[in-house]
């Protein structure tokens, strides 16, 4: 642990010193903010009041608006945005980088790519928030140093690069945040004033911008190191980017074929009830027809200790789930293969989620066995996106250790070696299979339970 914390230190310090001498003798810098007017900038959306405070941007919120932007009336597509912001305690605000506005959409909403200003105990500034549009990118409840970075009512340092297809952020010096997505290529830059509804006691406070500067071009010397304990979430469907090759990560699905996976009942793969279409494993909807099935698919290779991520989208009433340390030769005549399950469920729907104990039968929940909780934020939703939306999933075991996150939030954790974890299953529905839960590897699987579900980005890393 020593050891790890000093190189961590060591990273930090020297990456720091990089970035000073960088910024010292870099050029081609150009000012966002002229000082004198916002002969360069346009109001959008929201009332709320914007000022000239010397050499500050300043936005005080209103009661009763939507959302304020100021935006650039230049559109960028690649850059390094630096700022500083100072914001009240109780404000929120952000800003909006490759963000647009069209009549079309929303009634003119701005929608895009935001940086967050977050002074609240939930600390995310620095995190990513799609604005009208996919909601949170990459919100900070896995980053620690991150959520410490932020300085309450003093000026803050952001450092923002947008290149190519790579969103990364620092604050203060921290890497708070890195994506991969390809959504969007271009448009203005927007600060952003929050709305605060009819708050009356939010009224009037401020959010201040200083020392805007951009650089659109020869990017090699201002570029600055992501930290090595910061992941990189990766929205571009059935891709590996170099850092999560560097990372040892490996896709379980090509998204073409069905090359890694068979049928959980025999060694070849379903000739039907799965289709491979536009980038996405389906289930297919059989409409209570047992012909139609396909059945579940397992992957061809077992595993121990692992980190899987993948992408999921549920139609009205669907039930269906990820399983694994999965021995389908352990299926004692069951519909599906058994294992440890991180169940999928439309909630709303599916009279199975009235079922079990205490919610153990809900989306994300391990089925039958620990209900889902936002383990992130205590006391919040756990952070589903919705039905026919695209969400990303997560288990993590080690050593016994296993984790189910969802869309950025911890929602279940257990050991599956504890007595507590034995006395669950001798209550549930597993309570006949001897040593359940206590195989040292086994497969993934996708469950095919008849309705029309679909997978895409499953990517894999042996820990």
């Amino acid at each position: 642990m020593k050891i790890y914390l000093a190189s961590i230190f060591i990273f930090t310090i020297s990456s720091l010193f990089a970035q000073s001498t960088n910024n010292g003798n870099s050029n081609n810098w150009e000012p966002l903010f002229n000082e004198k007017d916002f002969s360069n900038w346009e109001q959008k959306n929201g009332t709320a009041e914007y000022k000239i405070d010397g050499n500050e941007i300043v936005g005080i919120s209103k009661l009763k608006t939507r959302n304020s932007f100021l935006c650039t009336k230049k559109v960028y597509k690649d850059f390094i945005l630096e700022l500083e912001v100072k914001v009240h305690p109780l404000l929120n605000s952000g800003i909006q980088i490759r963000s647009e506005s069209k009549a079309d959409y929303h009634e003119g909403a701005v929608h895009g790519y935001q940086v967050e200003i977050d002074p609240s105990k939930r600390a995310y500034t620095g995190g990513i928030y799609d604005e009208s549009r996919r909601g949170w990118l990459y919100p900070l409840s896995d980053n620690v140093d991150g959520r410490n970075a932020f300085k309450q009512a003093q000026w803050n340092h952001l450092h923002i690069e947008a290149i190519g297809s790579e969103i990364r952020v620092w604050l203060n010096g921290v890497n708070t945040a890195n994506i991969f997505d390809d959504l969007t290529a271009e448009g203005f830059i927007a600060l952003q004033v929050h709305s605060i509804g009819n708050e009356t006691h939010l009224e009037g406070k401020e959010v201040a911008w200083r020392k805007l500067r951009i650089k659109t071009s020869d990017f090699e010397n201002d570029r600055w190191e992501m930290s090595p304990v910061v992941y990189e979430n990766n929205f571009v469907p059935n891709t590996l980017t170099a850092t999560e090759k560097l990372n040892a990560w490996r896709l379980l699905w090509d998204g073409k074929t069905n090359k890694g996976w068979r049928s959980a009942k025999s060694n070849s793969f379903p000739e039907k009830g799965w289709i491979m279409k536009n980038g996405a494993l389906i289930v297919a909807k059989s409409n209570g027809q047992e012909s139609a099935h396909g059945g579940d698919i397992i992957s061809k290779e077992k595993y121990s200790d692992f980190e899987l991520r993948l992408d999921f989208k549920l139609t009205k009433g669907a039930n269906s789930g990820v399983k694994y340390m999965v021995d389908p030769k352990l299926n004692k005549g069951e519909g599906s293969a058994i294992g440890l399950e991180y169940q999928l469920l439309d909630d709303k729907v599916h009279p199975d989620a009235k079922k079990g104990v205490n919610g153990n039968r809900t989306m994300g929940s391990l089925y039958d066995l620990i209900p889902p909780e936002n383990l992130s934020r205590p006391g919040q939703a756990k952070g589903f996106k919705g039905i026919g939306q695209w969400n990303q999933m997560r288990i993590k075991s080690v050593n016994g250790k296993v984790e189910h996150w969802l869309n950025g939030y911890k929602i279940v954790e257990y050991n599956r070696y504890t007595q507590l974890f034995r006395t669950l299953v001798s209550h549930s529905k597993y309570s006949n299979w001897e040593q359940f839960g206590q195989l040292k590897s086994g497969h993934i699987l996708l469950q095919d339970h008849g309705d029309e579900v679909a997978f895409r980005s499953i990517k894999i890393k042996v820990l």
